[in-house]
Formats: structure tokens, C-alpha cells, sequence
């Protein structure tokens, strides 16, 4: 029998993400320590206390039914965090809902609100699960170029007007993934007044609102004054909280926008297993202390990475945000051509630009995710490796 995929296969094109493992896989084969600083996936586990409520609540014998969704625990714990972090305040009842991860709601989400041919405006470059949501929801993507001459933030006014008014959603991701760019405040004010000029909904990815460095404060784009006319924000455990594993997030927001896709989730899932929602919600509650060791931690390692490259003679900008450097190959070559190099003579793995999109060629992404140690030791080996020398 020949099994044929279907045409919304093609959103999950994952070419160079196999390519990479398969050429990582084939050097550890060979005997080849690998420093991989490719995927973004916290290294460390998640703060004692967290672990020791979700163990202590798996031997709970009640705790193994449908929790179909989020648990008023956990929804009070999101609305608390954000009136703390951000000065936003939300309803439980009506603008939280808890996903499975943020990833499960991005992809998911454009389907509840996305018809065939609308457009979806999409950072580029930008996290894949966008791309993969619109292309499932049958939309047309528009993107959005992130250039370094415009601070990594999109411009709204270059979108043609007959674009904007045909669009039905924008995606944005600040601090971003994997441009770890900032938002501003005037930036955020900009976008609403576009939304509401052309009624576009704004999808905000917050993921990475807690790995923001050198004492700047996170902008959550609710704390704008009519953000929540015009759209949501989501946000996750895996990156705070080193919870990438529990698969636990939430989105919050605009109240109809809301409702609407928890008729739409109700059809996928019967929520998040409850041990894990009581851990997210004592983590979101007590877990302030940690999150400042988590950040500091990041923050020393970005230093250490971005200081060592440039002594090399590979001129990284130090991030001012997320767990990721965007760093500009310097040599004349392809993204995907260097990364794969970078393997063959060095040993280290990292993600080639034009995963991301066609603006994302040029550049690398370095992924923060391993001990000062480790990160030493790759500085090292691209040295040897001479790949850096034009």
C-alpha cells in the first residue's frame, strides 16, 4: 500500500532540523564530543520546590482523572503573576486559558480564527510553529522582514495597504526567538492603533518575558492601552521555569478571543495533567527568587559567549534578551553551508539562519543551553577550527 500525506503535511517542512541532527548523530557515531548549542531547551531542571510539589501530588490517588481544563489554581496564579510582573490585570473566569505549552496553542490557534486565503502577517525570521499554524489554517503568509537597521522590529508602515486590509492576524514575538529583539512601549502603541485601523487580531508570543538582562523590564504587550481590544498574549513555563518538559502555558487577553478558542480546544484535548497545573501555579506564585537566579545564570553565560567570540574575531552583539545569540556569519557564505562546517570542524551544533526564513540567511543561532565550561570549550574549538577567518 502507498501512503500519500496530505497537502497540510507541508507545513511541517523540518529539513535542516533533521539534517543537523543526522550530521550530529553520525560525528558522536564517530567518537566526536558535540557541544550542541542548537536546540532551545533549558539544561538545568526546574527549582526544587516545583519538583517537589509535582511529586508529592503524583502519589495523590485523586489526581489521575480528565482536568479538561485549566484549574481555577492555576488560572488565579496567572492573573496574580501579571498583575505583579506587568501591571496587567485579568479575569480568570474569561481572559486565561491554560495550553499544553505555548507551541500547542501557536499552532492550534489560527485554525479557530483563520479562513483559506485570509493573511497572516509573520516575522521573518521567526519561530517556526507560526509558519506551521497559518500554513494548517489554509492562510497566506505575508512576512514581516526583522532587519537589523530597524532594531529587529517589523515596519508596519512598508505593509502595503491593500495587504493590511486583507489581513486577519498578526503574529509578533518580543523578547523574540531567534532574534532576541525588545519591544518598546511606543512600538507596542503602534501596533495597536494598526490593528484597530485595519481589525487585525495581534497574537503576542511572551515566552521569554523573564530572560531579559541587564535590569531592563519586560513589556507585556497587555500593558498597552488597548491591546486587549485587539488581541492576546501567550506565554509558557518551559523557559522561566525550566518546565519545558511539563508541557504547561497559557494565553491571555481579550475576552471574546478567549471564549472562543476554548470552544475550538475543547475539541482537541482534555487538558494538562493536574500535578503539573499545581506545580505551574505554586511556581508562577513563589517562584520570583528563582526566576532572578535563572536570569543571572543566562546573563553570565551570554557574557562569557559573546566576550570570547569577539576575542576570536567573531564580533557577536551581546543579547539583551531571551536564551539565544543572533550572531552574523562572518565570512561570505551560506547559513546552512557554516553550520554544517561548524560540525564537521568543531564539533559544535548550532542552527543555520535560514531555518527561520529567507531574512534569517546571513546569520546563526547560538543557543545559550550549555554550562560557562562547555560554552569555553566552543569558543575553543571555532577558533581552531579557523572557520571564523575570512
Amino acid at each position: 500500500m502507498e501512503i500519500k500525506t496530505s497537502k497540510k503535511m507541508n507545513a511541517f517542512e523540518t529539513l535542516i532540523f533533521t539534517e543537523l541532527a543526522y550530521h550530529k548523530k553520525r560525528k558522536m557515531r564517530e567518537g566526536i564530543d558535540i557541544i550542541d548549542l542548537s536546540v532551545g531547551s533549558p539544561d538545568a531542571p526546574p527549582p526544587e520546590f516545583i519538583r517537589n510539589i509535582l511529586s508529592k501530588a503524583v502519589l495523590n490517588e485523586n489526581e489521575y482523572g480528565y482536568s479538561l481544563s485549566g484549574s481555577h489554581e492555576f488560572h488565579l496564579a496567572v492573573c496574580q503573576y501579571y498583575h505583579r510582573k506587568f501591571q496587567v490585570d485579568l479575569n480568570p473566569s474569561t481572559e486565561v486559558i491554560q495550553t499544553m505549552g505555548s507551541q500547542d496553542g501557536l499552532v492550534h490557534f489560527p485554525m479557530a480564527f483563520v479562513n483559506e486565503g485570509d493573511i497572516v502577517l509573520l516575522p521573518d525570521p521567526g519561530y517556526p510553529a507560526y509558519e506551521a499554524g497559518a500554513k494548517l489554517a489554509g492562510a497566506t503568509i505575508y512576512p514581516l522582514p526583522l532587519l537589523e537597521r530597524n532594531s529587529f522590529l517589523p515596519d508596519l508602515d512598508h505593509i502595503p495597504s491593500e495587504i493590511a486590509e486583507k489581513a486577519k492576524m498578526l503574529i509578533l514575538n518580543f523578547p523574540g526567538n531567534p532574534v532576541p529583539a525588545l519591544a518598546t512601549k511606543a512600538f507596542f502603541e503602534k501596533v495597536v492603533r494598526f490593528a484597530k485601523q485595519y481589525q487585525i487580531m495581534v497574537v503576542h508570543d511572551f515566552a521569554y518575558s523573564e530572560l531579559i538582562f541587564d535590569g531592563r523590564k519586560g513589556i507585556s504587550f497587555l500593558s498597552v492601552e488597548g491591546a486587549k481590544d485587539v488581541g492576546v498574549e501567550f506565554n509558557s513555563l518551559s523557559k522561566s521555569f525550566n518546565m519545558a518538559g511539563c508541557r504547561i502555558g497559557y494565553i491571555v487577553g481579550n475576552e471574546e478571543i478567549i471564549r472562543q478558542f476554548a470552544r475550538f480546544k475543547s475539541n482537541l484535548d482534555y487538558g494538562v495533567f493536574a500535578p503539573i497545573q499545581r506545580a505551574a501555579a505554586a511556581a508562577l506564585t513563589d517562584g520570583d527568587q528563582f526566576l532572578d537566579l535563572n536570569r543571572s545564570m543566562y546573563e553570565k553565560r551570554r557574557d562569557l559567549l559573546a566576550d570570547g567570540l569577539k576575542a576570536i574575531g567573531w564580533d557577536v552583539e551581546a543579547p539583551k534578551a531571551t536564551m539565544f545569540m543572533w550572531a552574523k556569519i562572518p565570512k561570505p557564505i551560506k547559513s546552512r553551508e557554516f553550520a554544517l562546517e561548524l560540525i564537521e570542524r568543531a564539533g559544535v551544533v548550532v542552527t543555520p539562519g535560514s531555518a527561520f526564513g529567507q531574512y534569517g540567511e546571513g546569520y546563526v543561532r547560538i543557543a545559550l543551553v550549555q554550562p560557562e565550561a562547555r560554552l569555553k570549550e566552543a569558543v575553543e574549538r571555532i577558533d581552531r577550527s579557523g572557520l571564523i577567518r575570512v
